[in-house]
């Protein structure tokens, strides 16, 4: 537990810069707080995974039949506000694997983020996002990562989560302090095959992400109180 709290609250509060986040997963609702805490912090905010989708919607761009909430397009809207009135650098994929059906990876083809069709199912980033983002990691010297870029379960449209676990791996590598936490993004970890070149694992879950997000735990609140 030591190890956890040394990581992730050094990671938000003193980090090595330069500093970039990737958030994804299917739902911005989880990751209200961790967004709105991190942004501030990151010189670099990646999204990607389902929850991009709410954001492209609340810039007004067809998504299709990706996966929305409609309830949180204005949270959305204001995100983006406050990145674009302070300076903070948000970055949204610019394109996605798109299918017609989930059940038919045989129909994927990549789509740029401002062409998809009123049918399409974004299930992963796409090429040219893999590369933009690659491009805004490359001198990273703390990486935190929480959320699959896609449907990484499916060996089909884990192309973008995959290669999003290749580059932070190649980061560690180079002497940066790479985080990942969740249990989506450690399954894909391990499933990739890099779970050994990460710097650290987060097995928090839930937790982890309210440290990210500067929540109070009441067990850390408790301990750091004890003399």
């Amino acid at each position: 537990m030591d190890k956890e709290i040394n990581y992730l609250a050094k990671a938000v509060e003193s980090p090595k810069r330069p500093f970039v986040a990737i958030l994804g997963g299917a739902k911005i609702s989880g990751k209200i707080e961790v967004i709105q805490n991190l942004l501030p912090k990151v010189d670099v905010l990646l999204i990607g995974g389902g929850m991009a989708f709410t954001f492209l919607k609340a810039k007004g761009l067809e998504i299709g039949k990706s996966i929305i909430e409609e309830e949180k397009l204005n949270l959305a809207k204001a995100i983006i506000k406050e990145a674009e009135e302070n300076g903070r650098h948000l970055v949204l994929p610019v394109d996605f694997v798109c299918v017609n059906d989930l059940n038919s990876p045989e129909s994927k083809k990549s789509l740029a983020a401002d062409r998809m069709l009123p049918d399409s199912i974004g299930v992963d980033i796409g090429p040219k996002t893999v590369e933009l983002f690659s491009e805004n990691m490359l001198c990273a010297k703390t990486v935190v990562w929480n959320g699959p870029m896609g449907i990484f379960e499916k060996p089909d449209f884990a192309v973008g989560t995959f290669a999003v676990a290749r580059l932070i791996a190649s980061l560690t590598e180079n002497g940066a302090v790479t985080i990942v936490g969740g249990g989506d993004s450690v399954a894909a970890v391990n499933r990739a095959g890099f779970q050994k070149k990460f710097t650290h694992i987060s097995t928090g879950g839930g937790a982890s992400l309210e440290l990210l997000s500067s929540c109070n735990l009441p067990g850390l609140t408790a301990l750091s109180d004890q003399d």
